[in-house]
């Protein structure tokens, strides 16, 4: 082997940008600002926007999506502009992906949309094995409808497993095999990594079952795209998860412990982050990794305050919550960047849909005192209130009420320790026989 190993050089391709808006349907962000976003989401993927499409219509065209004219001025500009990649905003049905295609008539051109993009991203960031599984089950499912000429130049590509860094925006993940199959095969495949997935689940819920016994609470970290939640957890613990300034830079979820202000412990999680039109399909690909919210005692959701879209995002990730089946779970609301804020304060409009919020900085560490003293008191409101009479030949459950639960106040008695206070839900049966 050699000492020095060529190095593939990322593909860098020229994009253009389309997005639609539907008269009278209402969206959670303007088209420019979505536009703006999937810009981002491009040059995360690697590709250079050289342009954007828009176009208002009083319904979406079945066949195209966007009306004839719109996309005669497409094709237009992609001979003109020398695009290799045509960016949709919204989810492409294959028929309109097809169509698409055919009417550019360019095999060295693809097509996409938002989905195939951020499942491209997900395939840069999958470090784990049940990582790269999700993300090749969620990219298979949503290529096997879309055998086009989109894919036709994987044949040419040294593929592999999720996370190939070879074949351009859109493509790295199952990698050379995509035409050598036919839909049976695809169909195995998707079959085989639903197993794989499962023996991961599995795993996963023996670790939650030990978690469980452990009786520390579980904090999960939520929150929009790039809202700062990976530094947030490195500020809070020796975590030192990667914290990059680009959408999805997390995709595993990675847990640690932190120490509160009453003297508790309590694991905090990071999960991935959200996305304004998020397909239910692909948050259903990532179940296994989500359901760490669904296990959580207290969800901290991060927002990025300094962004012109923070309530939109905010309300993103609420609904994306209330999917998951989540909304129930209490909630902490931080605000975070505020060091790139006048004055380092939220904006007004927040503080008056949050009226609760702690603003904070990760990135320098301000507001940690406050953030914890909140999560600690959230999380001590949620215990269950108990009153125990405890024989002294059972001082290891005094030495539990202490380590887990929360004492306001004991005495010594003649035959043993009474003891009033909150202890986690997890350990009320332990009490059951001496409550009083």
């Amino acid at each position: 082997m050699p000492k020095n190993p060529i190095k593939l050089k990322p593909i860098i391709e020229r994009g253009l940008l389309v997005g639609v808006a539907i008269k009278g349907q209402p969206a959670p962000f303007t088209l420019d600002d979505s536009l703006d976003e999937l810009a981002r989401l491009a040059e995360t993927a690697g590709v250079t926007v050289a342009g954007r499409l828009t176009q208002t219509l009083e319904r979406p065209n079945p066949a195209t999506l966007i009306g004839k004219g719109k996309l005669e001025e497409l094709v237009s500009v992609v001979r003109g502009e020398d695009i290799q990649v045509v960016i949709f905003d919204d989810e492409l049905s294959p028929r309109q992906q097809r169509e698409i295609e055919r009417a550019i008539d360019d095999e060295n051109v693809k097509v996409l949309d938002r989905t195939a993009l951020i499942l491209d991203i997900f395939a840069q960031h999958a470090h784990t094995k049940e990582g790269a599984l999700q993300v090749e089950l969620a990219q298979y499912e949503y290529r096997l409808p879309r055998l086009t000429r989109a894919w036709t130049h994987l044949a040419r590509q040294a593929g592999g497993r999720a996370g190939g860094a070879s074949g351009g925006v859109g493509v790295r993940g199952p990698g050379e095999t995509q035409l050598e199959i036919d839909r049976r095969e695809i169909s195995r495949k998707i079959a085989q990594l639903k197993r794989e997935l499962a023996d991961v689940r599995a795993h996963r819920e023996r670790y939650r079952a030990r978690r469980r016994e452990s009786h520390l609470p579980l904090v999960a970290l939520v929150g929009y795209t790039n809202a700062g939640k990976s530094t947030l957890l490195n500020t809070l613990t020796p975590a030192r998860v990667l914290a990059e300034d680009k959408l999805f830079a997390t995709l595993d979820p990675t847990t640690r412990k932190v120490l509160l202000p009453s003297g508790r412990e309590a694991l905090i999680t990071d999960t991935v982050g959200f996305i304004q039109k998020l397909p239910t399909d692909l948050v259903a690909a990532f179940r296994a990794t989500l359901e760490e919210i669904l296990e959580a005692d207290l969800i901290l959701h991060v927002v990025d305050a300094s962004h012109p879209n923070a309530l939109e995002q905010a309300a993103v990730v609420e609904e994306v919550l209330d999917d998951l089946g989540a909304g129930h779970i209490p909630a902490v609301t931080a605000f975070n960047k505020i060091d790139l804020l006048p004055g380092g304060e939220s904006p007004p409009e927040l503080r008056e849909d949050y009226p609760d919020a702690v603003a904070i900085s990760a990135l320098q560490g301000r507001g940690m005192d406050a953030l914890l003293q909140r999560i600690d008191a959230t999380l001590i409101a949620r215990m269950r209130p108990a009153q125990v009479f405890i024989p002294y030949d059972q001082g290891e459950l005094v030495d539990l009420f202490h380590t887990y639960g929360v004492v306001e106040e004991e005495r010594h008695e003649g035959a043993g320790v009474r003891i009033s206070g909150r202890l986690p839900q997890t350990l009320a049966g332990r009490f059951e026989s001496y409550e009083i």
